[in-house]
């Protein structure tokens, strides 16, 4: 009963019009003071329910004395709701985005929290239409793969940068070999996660196990262009590495103590 109760709530129904309108559902036609006694709704506030449920219109009164109430049938007052949620729906998007003034595209968004930025990345995946750049952790896999594969299914473009989970398939992926993920984690200072649709718009975020995983979402073009860059260059390592071999990358920068400072994060330590 509980869960029906935070359902009508969601659709602007207080506990106590809640109650009232399940006892009528059970019971009716009924006095005010018979509802109050069924539901617990109290005596010195049931009349101001039932008059707020008969402006909603989801009851009706019945003529007698004293005065009895019963329910609108369960499927009309849904029915009756989903139209007027509907209407009021379509009337708010065309007015409020009429009123909506040009947003600046460089607005940055900063989104904290993990549930807010896997749903922030779920946004830009599920908005993508032509294609789709990804740089993704193995955790975050669970939480977007379906919707990748709609896109995948749909003709979107998908390229995917996947560190770890290797068996993975993200529409066309590269699995991030060259370097151990733990090494890429400690330079970075977490897990660096990108997603980037159709050259618009893009969400950075950074997932770590010791603070609350934060994001930035925004449709500044410099900073879509850097964050595709950022994927179009891990993916051309990750075949560049493929085709020479590990031994010769290592050996073009582990001697150098620039190009240290430059793949891990550190200056060179000589003993």
């Amino acid at each position: 009963m509980e869960n029906i109760y935070k359902e009508l709530q969601n659709l602007g129904f207080s506990q106590y019009e809640c109650k009232a309108y399940i006892g009528l559902l059970k019971n009716s036609p009924i006095t005010g003071y018979e509802v109050s006694k069924r539901t617990g709704v109290p005596r010195s506030t049931i009349y101001e329910v039932l008059g707020k449920l008969l402006d909603k219109r989801a009851i009706y009164t019945v003529p007698s004395e004293p005065v009895k109430y019963s329910p609108v049938p369960a499927k009309e007052l849904i029915n009756r709701l989903r139209k007027t949620f509907e209407t009021s729906f379509d009337y708010l998007e065309k007015e409020l985005t009429s009123l909506e003034s040009e947003r600046e595209t460089d607005v940055i968004w900063r989104i904290r929290g993990n549930d807010h930025v896997i749903e922030e990345m779920l946004a830009i995946i599920n908005h993508a239409k032509d294609e789709l750049w990804l740089s993704i952790w193995e955790p975050e896999v669970p939480e977007i793969k379906k919707a990748i594969d709609r896109k995948v299914a749909e003709g979107v473009n998908v390229f995917t940068i996947l560190f770890g989970s290797p068996k993975t398939q993200l529409g066309l992926t590269y699995h991030h070999n060259y370097m151990p993920p733990d090494i890429v984690q400690e330079r970075m200072g977490g897990h660096l996660s990108v997603a980037a649709r159709d050259g618009e718009e893009v969400v950075i975020a950074n997932f770590t196990e010791t603070a609350s995983p934060w994001a930035v979402k925004t449709k500044d073009p410099a900073l879509v262009l850097v964050a595709i860059e950022y994927i179009r260059h891990d993916i051309m390592i990750e075949e560049i590495t493929k085709e020479l071999g590990p031994d010769k990358l290592d050996a073009l920068w582990r001697r150098n103590q620039d190009l240290i400072q430059v793949v891990t994060g550190k200056r060179f330590e000589s003993s």
